[in-house]
């Protein structure tokens, strides 16, 4: 088993959910993914839930505040990149047009971290590591393998993240989008069109599975949904989208060959 010791900045290497039921979403992905929950204090109050695999942080989970969900606020996976200097990047963030939601912050002593909007409105967090790497596990069977952005200005999209993470990016015959930081094949971009109706442009998570039919009969035994059914892409492998009980909404994909090793191992 390869753990994760410490990420280059310019990786994702985190991914939280913000929930309406911490102990509902404790139930389904504890029972889905075989995941263990353990609820650690945070300063002011209230209870941070870390999601370990075979003893390993692989996730994170919160209950949101009464205001956030009077504010009718949706429960949501987020994903946070690495990266040793979350004030510079805040500072990138804003020149490149993006939004600064919440300014970086101490948390205890496990690392710093910033929310932010891309310019088409997609959300994602930057953490900079003290005593938390991110996910220590990564790219096995129920675990983070993927992140992607999905926006209807694709384009605009590849010139922000390139200022701000120095992200490249490169287009495959089906236009799919891949972004790479230093090299490393590392997230995803899928352009948007009328066809994907309201749904906001966002940063979808993605774990990996075994077996995608099955999972996806044990999230509906578990009282999720299945929105996008088991779909086969070319020879690589075959996804879903899914939904917790929560509505919390994740991708699940099993590959048919080999997966990228870890970084930072």
């Amino acid at each position: 088993m390869n753990v994760v010791k410490e990420y280059p900045d310019g990786l994702f290497n985190w991914v939280d959910l913000s929930t309406n039921d911490i102990e509902g979403a404790k139930a389904f992905y504890t029972q889905l993914f075989g995941w263990e929950a353990e609820d650690q204090p945070i300063s002011g109050g209230g209870t941070y839930t870390m999601f370990k695999l075979a003893g390993y942080n692989v996730a994170g989970g919160g209950q949101m505040s009464a205001e956030m969900m009077e504010s009718g606020m949706p429960t949501v996976w987020t994903s946070y990149v690495k990266h040793s200097d979350a004030d510079a990047i805040a500072a990138k963030i804003t020149a490149a047009g993006g939004q600064v939601m919440m300014p970086a912050m101490d948390v205890m002593e496990e690392g710093r971290m910033l929310m932010a909007a891309d310019p088409s409105g997609a959300v994602f967090g930057v953490w900079q590591p003290k005593n938390h790497i991110g996910a220590q596990l990564c790219n096995i069977p129920n675990t983070l393998v993927w992140t992607e952005l999905q926006t209807r200005d694709i384009a605009g999209m590849q010139t922000f993240y390139a200022a701000v993470f120095g992200w490249t990016a490169e287009t495959d015959e089906t236009g799919y989008l891949s972004f790479k930081s230093d090299g490393r094949m590392q997230a995803g971009g899928l352009a948007m069109d009328d066809s994907w109706g309201d749904i906001p442009n966002n940063w979808s998570v993605y774990f990996s599975v075994a077996d995608v039919p099955a999972m996806c009969a044990r999230v509906e035994e578990l009282g999720g949904s299945v929105m996008v059914p088991p779909t086969k892409i070319g020879e690589m492998g075959t996804f879903a989208v899914v939904a917790d009980p929560q509505r919390g909404v994740f991708t699940m994909m099993s590959f048919n060959g080999e997966v990228d090793l870890p970084p930072g191992y």
